[in-house]
């Protein structure tokens, strides 16, 4: 499985940053907008329980779970400003360590195609790391986030989890 995160991931307009605490400032106003939880549910997190949550993800799992959490912050290298987030839970696997993702860009930030730069890159960062399949689960009327799915490289399966469609790049299950 990869180690925990100590290094920050760059694309060509954009820096995927570990997570910490002190993220929570600055992302409760990128993740403010309640119409980013029509597909996946919730409400935006005040203040206080976003950063309660940032100290969750960021002490981890339990370390009989076999499993990692690594979460990034999204930022734009033009001016550093944080525009989302990009995760990885990575789990051991028969062939290799499997990946579930997910990303999150701000209402603002949308349409720019930080999306998908973001994902490509958590995708290629985790199979240079021995990460031999991804996973990414995605409503099926989120369109965009389809698009993002299959500019990652994934395709859909045909199978479920819950209401949404399960894409993969094809790796070993």
């Amino acid at each position: 499985m990869p180690e925990p995160i100590t290094e920050t991931v760059e694309t060509p307009r954009l820096r995927l940053e570990p997570l910490a605490v002190h993220h929570a400032e600055e992302m409760a106003d990128v993740l403010g907008d309640p119409r980013l939880h029509r597909y996946i549910g919730g409400a935006p997190l005040p203040l206080g329980e976003l950063r309660a949550r940032y100290e969750h993800l960021v002490a981890g799992p339990s370390p009989f779970h076999q499993e990692q959490w690594l979460n990034w912050i999204v930022r734009r290298r033009r001016d550093g400003r944080a525009v989302g987030t990009v995760q990885a839970t990575v789990t051991p696997g028969q062939d290799g360590p499997c990946a579930s993702v997910a990303w999150v860009i701000g209402m603002p930030y949308q349409g720019f195609g930080f999306a998908s730069e973001a994902a490509r890159a958590l995708v290629d960062w985790l199979g240079g790391r021995g990460v031999r399949r991804v996973v990414a689960n995605v409503h099926p009327a989120n369109l965009a986030s389809a698009a993002v799915a299959r500019r990652a490289g994934l395709r859909p399966t045909g199978g479920r989890a819950g209401d949404e469609v399960v894409w993969s790049d094809g790796g070993d299950p």
